[in-house]
C-alpha cells in the first residue's frame, strides 16, 4: 500500500504525542527536546496555513512526522521566514524513502505560503543521515553551534540549515 502523507491536526495530538515520545525516547540524542521537556508540552503547530504538522502511514499506521511553523508569528520583521521542526522517521520505516516524502510535501506546502522566503531548521551535527535528506532538498549549512545541546554528561553540536524559496 503506499505512504499517505497528510495533515495531522491538534485533534489528533494524543496519537501524534504517543509517536514523537516514543522516537524521543529510542532516539533521544537526535533531538534538542526530553521526553520530560514534551510530557506537557502542546501540540506543536496551530492548524493553520502557516502553522502546521504532516504525517507519513501507510495502512493507517503513522511513520513519520515534521512540523512547521512561521517564524516570528508575531513579529512583523520575522515573517518572511519559516522553521521545520520534530522531523522524525520511526526506526523501522527509515531507508525507504518516507523522510524524503515528508519533506517534499512539507516543502511544497510551504511554497505556497506567498511571504515565506526563507526556512531553516537545526540538526545534530553528527546525524548524517538527516543532513543528508536536507541538502538533497536544498538545504545549505550556516551556522555550527558548538556545545548546543548537553544530555546525559555528553554534548552534541548542532547545525542550522536554511533553504531559499
Amino acid at each position: 500500500m503506499p505512504i499517505e502523507v497528510r495533515e495531522i491536526t491538534s485533534g489528533e495530538a494524543l496519537r501524534y504525542k504517543q509517536f514523537f515520545m516514543a522516537g524521543l525516547i529510542q532516539d533521544e540524542e537526535a533531538f534538542r527536546i526530553s521526553p520530560g521537556d514534551e510530557i506537557n508540552a502542546p501540540f506543536p503547530t496551530s492548524d493553520k496555513a502557516d502553522s502546521f504538522t504532516l504525517g507519513a502511514y501507510e495502512n493507517k499506521i503513522l511513520l513519520g512526522v515534521a512540523s512547521f511553523q512561521r517564524d516570528g508569528q508575531n513579529r512583523e520583521k520575522l515573517r518572511h521566514k519559516g522553521l521545520i521542526i520534530r522531523m522524525y522517521v520511526a526506526p523501522q520505516s527509515r531507508r525507504k524513502g518516507i523522510g524524503n516524502l515528508l519533506l517534499l510535501e512539507l516543502v511544497k506546502r510551504i511554497r505556497q505560503i506567498k511571504d515565506i522566503e526563507i526556512v531553516w531548521l537545526t540538526v545534530v551535527s553528527n546525524n548524517r543521515a538527516a543532513k543528508s535528506l536536507y541538502e538533497k532538498h536544498g538545504f545549505k549549512i550556516f551556522s555550527l553551534e558548538l556545545k548546543a545541546i548537553k544530555w546525559k554528561g555528553k554534548y552534541f553540536n548542532e547545525s542550522s540549515m536554511a533553504l531559499e524559496l
